[in-house]
Formats: C-alpha cells, sequence, structure tokens
C-alpha cells in the first residue's frame, strides 16, 4: 500500500517521515504526558478502544497498562511497526470500515481539524461507524488559543522543547503551521495544515456527523466525549 505525500504537510529531521510530516523517531520518544488519565476516566474499566491515528503506539501502551484493549490504526507502516500488545489495522483513517462496533472510538492528534473539511466529514462518519450502541468517540480539539500568540515554546520536564515557529494564513480558513522540537542530540520539524474550529463550528460539525457532545472532559475543553444521535424517525 503506498500512501500519498498530504499536499501542504511536511517535515524533515533524522529517520522516517510519514506522508502527513510526522517524524516516526520524533514520536517514539514523545510522552504520552497525561492522555491517558484522561481517557481511562471518560470510559468504562475494561472497555475495546478503537484508537484512529495511533501513531507508534505512545498513548496505545500507557491504555494496554490500564487494562483496555486497544485495536491502533495508523496510515503509517512505520509506525504501526512499533506499537506493541495491540492489534494493529494499517489505512486511511477516512476510508476505514471494519464491519466491527467498539465501545469506544478515539481520535486524538487533533485529527479533527483537518484542514480539508471533506477529510474531517470523513473521518468523523469512520468514528460514527465503528461506535457501538451505548458507547462513545473521544475527540481531542486544539486548545482555542492554540492559533495565538506564535511564535512561542514550552519546555517538556523531560528535556526537550517544543516550537510553534509559525502559523500562516493559507486561504479557505485554513492554516499552515510550523513546529519544530527541539532535543539534545536531534532536530525534527513538522509543518502540517489546520482549519481552526471554535466551540461553535466544532459541535456543528460533530452533529453533521450525527454526533453531539456529551461532556467535555478537560476544563480547557481540549478533550471531548461525544455520544451518537438517534435519528429522528
Amino acid at each position: 500500500m503506498t500512501i500519498e505525500r498530504r499536499e501542504g504537510h511536511e517535515g524533515t529531521g533524522p529517520g522516517a517521515i510519514t506522508p502527513d510530516g510526522c517524524a516516526v523517531e520524533l514520536y517514539a520518544r514523545l510522552p504520552a504526558g497525561g492522555e491517558p488519565d484522561v481517557i481511562a476516566s471518560a470510559v468504562p474499566p475494561g472497555s475495546h478502544i478503537l484508537e484512529l491515528g495511533s501513531g507508534v503506539g505512545r498513548v496505545t501502551q500507557a491504555l494496554l497498562e490500564r487494562g483496555f484493549t486497544v485495536t491502533a490504526v495508523d496510515e503509517s507502516a512505520e509506525m504501526l511497526a512499533r506499537v506493541r500488545g495491540a492489534r494493529t489495522i494499517r489505512g486511511p483513517i477516512e476510508q476505514l470500515d471494519l464491519g466491527e462496533k467498539f465501545d469506544v472510538v478515539m481520535l486524538a492528534s487533533f485529527l479533527v481539524h483537518a484542514g480539508d473539511a471533506d477529510v474531517r466529514r470523513a473521518l468523523l462518519r469512520t468514528c460514527v461507524r465503528h461506535v457501538a450502541e451505548g458507547g462513545c468517540v473521544l475527540i481531542q480539539r486544539e486548545g482555542e488559543d492554540y492559533h495565538s500568540d506564535v511564535p512561542r515554546e514550552r519546555t517538556d520536564p523531560s528535556g526537550f522543547t517544543v516550537r510553534i515557529v509559525s502559523d500562516e494564513p493559507v486561504g479557505d480558513g485554513v492554516r499552515s503551521v510550523r513546529a519544530e522540537y527541539v532535543f539534545p542530540d536531534a532536530v525534527w520539524t513538522q509543518t502540517f495544515r489546520s482549519r481552526p474550529l471554535t466551540r461553535e463550528q466544532f459541535e456543528r460539525a460533530l452533529a453533521e456527523a450525527g454526533l453531539k457532545v456529551d461532556t467535555y472532559l478537560t476544563p480547557d475543553r481540549i478533550w471531548v466525549r461525544a455520544i451518537p444521535v438517534a435519528p429522528d424517525r
């Protein structure tokens, strides 16, 4: 399977770079942070989670350690080769149709902000297609100030620095973001396209796909639990 590089997405640095500009070696170094705890507190213990865009398994491993079953999906073979302990499936998320239902479907990594609105719609349809009755969809949004105060940087407690170097409009409400990850022994960059969504725009996008917000899981409203909306009869 050959995945074409996504327009407006590129990356630099040591090791393999995926079609959306992600560096495999970089993501293998990034910590899971508090994300697994947010997820674990939002869903029933032992849930089977369909993780869309798992990458190298940064969060996957932490969820397995907490007793969840995980099916990890990513379009990059190099990313999935790093995943341990979970069933893995390679392919574009927006085309995924496993013919299965899951307790939890997770769309993290700000994928809901895909620059192409048609891709965003397809991603959300994939979530709805795979969530079981009574289940939920966990979505990670950009922070509502993500595209402001640029350039900016933060230093992670583990010793690397993340910089948002630039954030420029490229038309039709889409922005091109360039990030740098600086480690003592290596530097990676990633350029990607993002479509900012206000809270109202985000909720309209969910409604269009047949979802609604059940609750915002974090005070900054970055993590969201959504549930399917019963169709009108």
